[in-house]
């Protein structure tokens, strides 16, 4: 945790924003993985974290802006539990820790909530993203599942602290992105042809539990990079192969790394191999080189797609203009996704409050393919955190249907794509803070040109 002064002045700050009314806050509770003693990894609510820094099971808080009370819910641990999970601070204990001087039993939060209803009070809650909230507030406010009035304020009261990462912050992020970083070397000095993707898969694990750091999302470990978020590492690493790495430990305060990085199968990159991968660490240190405050991340991004139109036309895949490329989304076919999105307490950070506030702004967003997934979009400012990770894919699937349908024909080349569906995809991606001048780096350099990965392999 942070200092109790930390979580004070934070929901002090909340509290000035809304104004009035009451704030819900759903902790998250365990969830069993095949039946209830044998749970999923727990991990707490981030806005949770983030006002109250209780990362425990079985909680849930409220502000009570009117009444000028905070309190936090939940149940000491019965003698039966201790056994089972050994001797701890008392709730009281923890919550005192963090601020909070009123804990109840949990079962009296609902007949706190419905007297605020008989009152009249305003009552503020998030957007749900667990099946528990739905029926929490089911329970409480009688409001059935799917019929959720998230609160506006509420939201953008959230983002607005949460969005701006404080040198405590910022301090546990470069630590979650040392190890990250670390993660990504041991893979580069373990993948080979005949092992298995899920060997590499556990010797990144391993990285991030030795630090007693949890992943930060499901590791991709995968030869076939053209599948975006592929889960699976069933495959054989065979000669000839790359492995498209993007793996984040998570901090125990639950600060994320997110790092993406391509590592070929032999100790060197093939021609046709290196020469896409050019072109992609072109486009990445373009990006990097345009953050800084005041730029919007969509020209960003519309400036990473340029590179890459401009890199394909010199190998023959695109022609035409590569402004006119980009306006139109013919770059889509190899960058069907976004630059990049924001990061901190969530490896998307404040993905559930809705990706039209944190990344938006509340501005509406591109229906076009591959620029509908660009995350983050509005203007940067200092204290912003968030990613970079452009990318360049051959998805057969996709080859085909726009050949099919002859799109963007005045700019793709389908004979010269079509010989390399079998080709995969690549990304490399680094976790940056916008500075009052322009950006830094967190946590460390990893490989990224086809020489300094090549430089690891041999």
């Amino acid at each position: 945790m942070f200092s109790k002064k930390t979580y004070i002045d934070r929901r002090a700050l909340l509290k000035k924003t809304i104004g009035s009314g009451l704030l819900l806050f759903l902790g998250n509770d365990e969830c069993g993985s095949n039946y209830a003693d044998n749970t999923y990894t727990y991990r707490q609510d981030s806005t949770f974290l983030y006002f109250f820094g209780l990362p425990f099971a079985g909680l849930s808080a409220i502000i009570d802006i009117d009444n000028d009370k905070e309190i936090i819910f939940g149940d000491e641990l019965t003698i039966d539990a201790i056994v089972w999970m050994g001797t701890q601070p008392t709730l009281k204990e923890k919550s005192e820790a963090t601020g909070i001087e009123t804990v109840l039993p949990f079962k009296e939060v609902e007949a706190y909530l419905k007297n605020a209803q008989r009152k009249g009070q305003t009552i503020h809650y998030l957007p749900t993203y667990r099946p528990e909230h739905q029926l929490k507030l089911w329970a409480w406010l009688g409001i059935l599942p799917g019929a959720e009035k998230p609160s506006l304020p509420f939201i953008y009261g959230v983002i607005n602290q949460r969005i701006y990462k404080s040198k405590e912050e910022i301090a546990e992020i470069d630590k979650a992105c040392i190890v990250t970083a670390d993660m990504h070397l041991a893979a580069m000095r373990t993948v080979r042809p005949g092992i298995r993707e899920s060997e590499v898969a556990a010797v990144v694990a391993e990285v991030a539990y030795a630090n007693n750091y949890e992943l930060s999302f499901p590791t991709i470990a995968s030869i076939n990079g053209q599948t975006l978020h592929n889960h699976s590492h069933a495959n054989w690493i065979k000669s000839g192969d790359m492995l498209l790495l993007d793996a984040g430990a998570e901090t125990e305060m639950g600060y994320a790394g997110d790092m993406s990085s391509i590592i070929p199968a032999d100790p060197q990159f093939t021609t046709r191999q290196k020469e896409i991968l050019d072109i992609q660490v072109a486009c990445h240190e373009a990006s990097v080189a345009a953050l800084r405050p005041g730029i919007t991340f969509e020209a960003v991004y519309d400036l990473s797609a340029k590179v890459i139109v401009e890199g394909l036309k010199g190998l023959g895949f695109m022609r035409g203009d590569a402004e006119e490329a980009v306006k139109a989304g013919a770059h889509a076919l190899f960058y069907p996704h976004g630059l990049g999105h924001m990061m901190g307490l969530d490896v998307h950070d404040m993905e559930n409050l809705g990706e039209i506030h944190v990344g938006y702004n509340g501005k509406p967003k591109s229906a076009q393919f591959g620029r509908k997934s660009l995350r983050l979009g509005r203007i940067l400012e200092p204290g912003f955190v968030h990613t970079i990770e452009p990318g360049i894919y051959f998805i057969p699937e996709l080859i085909d249907l726009w050949k099919s349908e002859k799109r963007f024909t005045e700019f793709i080349n389908y004979e010269k794509v079509e010989t390399y569906k079998d080709f995969g995809g690549l990304r490399n991606e680094e976790d940056y803070l916008i500075t009052e001048t322009g950006s830094r780096l967190l946590g460390k350099q990893i490989p990224k040109t086809a020489e300094e990965i090549e430089a690891i392999r041999s």
